[in-house]
């Protein structure tokens, strides 16, 4: 076993993205996530880095932010109409269990995540006292090696249950076959099942303002060895989802988003143009 694991970059850096909106934007807040901020511990002055500073990466950050709390807000509402079962595909460094035990301990949540960021994660819990409750459940795989459905059922999840499940920051780096690989083993969850997956615009469907950084993003992600791979528009992400079976299939856009989470704010914080959410039905 690995002694010396580390979470990966990208995981690392949303989950400073959703501190920096506690320290820098106004209130109200859109969610409040400090968890992550403990657990990397990162170094004085770091809120001054490329990737974090706070004008630079304003509507990024706010778009981070947007997402975890329309996954929570979709957890809590599933939760109230009885499904027990919370399954999470690319988790990284999710805190929904640390932040929201009162919930999450009526649930069996599975996170599912490369071992190296799993194994940092559960070190990190501990050595914070956080603790490992017995309702959370880490699912490590190694996703060229082996099947993340497989190892989702050897940590025990129940198929003949409804469950939630939730996927953000991963259809990028994935092609279009796994993906519908991926949707198709999603679409067996017991009937009754809710989905929320992410997908992103392509570049030319995109706010203008918004095209820049998304260039920069690419190119960094290239260079670093994890390029980023699908772009959908709204209408293929609704034909991906009938190809695998779902039902009740709809698209929620950012100005959605805009409306739930950002009417009314003084700061001008609005989430980049570049995300849009599958919500669908098993």
């Amino acid at each position: 076993m690995n002694t010396d694991p580390r979470p990966d970059n990208t995981a690392v850096r949303t989950a400073l993205w959703r501190a920096l909106h506690i320290q820098t934007d106004a209130l109200p807040h859109i969610i409040e996530d400090a968890v992550g901020l403990q657990l990397i511990a990162p170094e004085p002055g770091w809120q001054q880095r490329p990737d974090m500073h706070p004008e630079f990466t304003k509507r990024l950050r706010a778009s981070m932010v947007a997402r975890a709390r329309f996954i929570e807000d979709l957890i809590l509402g599933q939760s109230g109409n009885g499904i027990g079962q919370y399954v999470l595909l690319g988790a990284g460094l999710d805190s929904f269990a640390q932040r929201r035990p009162d919930v999450a301990a009526r649930l069996q949540v599975y996170e599912i995540d490369q071992p190296d960021t799993q194994l940092w994660k559960q070190q990190r819990l501990q050595a914070l006292d956080f603790g490992l409750p017995e309702w959370l459940h880490f699912v490590s795989v190694d996703f060229e090696k082996s099947s993340w459905w497989q190892e989702l059922l050897k940590a025990g999840f129940n198929l003949a249950e409804p469950a939630v499940a939730a996927c953000t920051g991963v259809t990028l780096y994935l092609t279009e076959n796994a993906i519908r690989d991926t949707l198709r083993q999603l679409a067996t969850l017991a009937p009754g099942s809710a989905l929320a997956i992410a997908f992103y615009l392509p570049l030319h469907l995109m706010a203008p303002e918004d095209r820049p950084l998304q260039e920069i993003a690419t190119k960094g992600a290239r260079e670093a060895g994890t390029p980023f791979v699908s772009f959908f528009a709204p209408a293929d992400v609704l034909q991906l989802a009938e190809d695998a079976g779902f039902k009740n299939s709809k698209i929620i856009t950012t100005k959605e988003l805009e409306l739930l989470y950002f009417a009314n704010r003084t700061d001008g914080l609005l989430p980049a143009s570049g995300e849009i959410f599958l919500l669908a039905e098993t």
